[in-house]
């Protein structure tokens, strides 16, 4: 029998990771997966960076664990709940009022990233009472038609089958290299009445776009556009939700960079479980929303909020975990640039912050090709960018140093296959 034989005949052509990691995984721990076969690979993709804190960490799980055995509540819409109680509490102590949020509320969006990304939009609208929206090549929101107008991946947007309006695209930093000021362009264009382009509700912009490439803006670029958002009264949408919860070394991507969104959406590691749950964090004088007018069914993840605020409470009443990450980081870089100086100085860089890294290739079959090697020696990693060039790690960020060695000597391997026959190819 044909090992995928159910998959096959029963899900979706839809299906798309699986494609690239053909074998049915039965356990995962911390930055392992493991197949029924009982083969184990490092997991370099973590659920799209669902999984910073790993595969069934010990702490979350048995917080879940006391949680379900005391038949804690389920689902609850958005009633109060203890678990919704202690989330909240724990995430204003720890995360907001440390870093200067501590005047900021919480929306219980539905229980995706693309819903928060939905709420914030629609939210600014209501606040300033324009339509249109500023977002930024190579962004990723999210692929419901909101979400998705602000998105600018061809491949996703063409799945919409609608026109995705109300959204001008502006050039992210440095992507006419580092001579073009981006930002003085979107100034020139919105000082101007005559430019076309309609006064803009807001800016929704990742510091660190994830998908689009693993392109990141400087410290000067973010205070300079935040400065832009307050000459021309738009809001400063941050999406945090792949960047978010520590990928860069710090809680939120942007919080060293001496700026204050009026609106951030969190996601993917928030649950820090891979359970669903997603949030709109805003000022609270932004919060203009009627009961129950931007709605959802799976608005109080009660499972979540108990394994989020484990998280928070294990990972962050301190310094130490950042600061492990960086160090990490730092390590994940130097092995990669190691990679790049002995295979292709002059066709790879590296590109990325934090734990949030990847090796650019010359183009999207190259990076596929080394991500198939990796596979093979087991690692599984992705890759991302405009031309699916960018070899991209997304490692648990509780991954050992061991680990990272392993995983590093992988990709370096699988460099070496690719990189040497595409020049013995070349050659002949």
């Amino acid at each position: 029998m044909n090992t995928f034989e159910q998959f096959e005949q029963h899900e979706s052509g839809i299906r798309s990771y699986c494609r690239s990691f053909p074998v049915i995984f039965k356990q995962a721990r911390g930055a392992e997966l493991i197949t029924r076969e009982g083969k184990h690979y490092i997991d370099f993709l973590a659920g799209a960076g669902t999984l910073n804190y790993g595969h069934n960490n010990p702490v979350l799980k048995k917080a879940l664990i006391e949680y379900l055995e005391n038949d804690g509540i389920t689902h609850g819409l958005d009633m109060y709940s203890e678990a919704k109680e202690r989330f909240l509490e724990t995430f204003h102590r720890v995360i907001l009022e440390p870093r200067s949020f501590g005047d900021y509320v919480v929306q219980f969006t539905g229980p995706t990233g693309s819903n928060s990304v939905e709420a914030a939009l629609k939210l600014a609208r209501k606040v300033t009472g324009r339509s249109n929206v500023i977002s930024f090549t190579n962004g990723f929101h999210g692929v419901t038609v909101g979400a998705l107008a602000t998105t600018g991946n061809g491949h996703h947007r063409g799945a919409a089958g609608v026109p995705l309006t109300d959204v001008s695209r502006m050039p992210y930093a440095n992507y006419f290299g580092d001579k073009v000021n981006t930002i003085a362009m979107m100034d020139k264009l919105l000082s101007d009445p005559s430019s076309g382009i309609d006064k803009p509700a807001a800016v929704i912009v990742e510091v660190v776009q994830g998908e689009g490439g693993l392109n990141a803006a400087s410290a000067d670029w973010m205070r300079k556009l935040e400065k832009l958002c307050r000459k021309h009264e738009m809001l400063l949408i941050a999406d945090d939700i792949q960047a978010g919860c520590g990928r860069t070394g710090t809680f939120f991507s942007f919080e060293e960079m001496g700026i204050k969104p009026d609106i951030i959406t969190l996601s993917k590691s928030l649950s820090g479980f891979g359970l669903p749950f997603a949030v709109v964090v805003m000022r609270r004088e932004l919060d203009q929303w009627e009961p129950g007018e931007h709605n959802g069914t799976f608005r109080g993840n009660n499972h979540a909020f108990v394994t989020a605020a484990a998280a928070i409470e294990h990972f962050w009443t301190n310094d130490e975990f950042a600061k492990s990450v960086q160090a990490k980081g730092k390590i994940i870089r130097e092995r990669m640039q190691k990679i790049v100086r002995k295979y292709g100085p002059d066709s790879l860089f590296v590109k990325g912050r934090g734990m949030m890294l990847g090796i650019s290739c010359p183009d999207g079959d190259t990076a596929s090709a080394i991500c198939r090697e990796a596979f093979e020696m087991g690692l599984v990693i992705e890759t991302s960018g405009n031309h699916s060039q960018v070899v991209k790690c997304l490692c648990p960020l509780i991954i050992s140093e061991e680990q990272i060695d392993q995983a590093m000597s992988i990709l370096d391997k699988a460099f070496g296959k690719v990189m040497g026959d595409n020049v013995a190819n070349q050659a002949s």
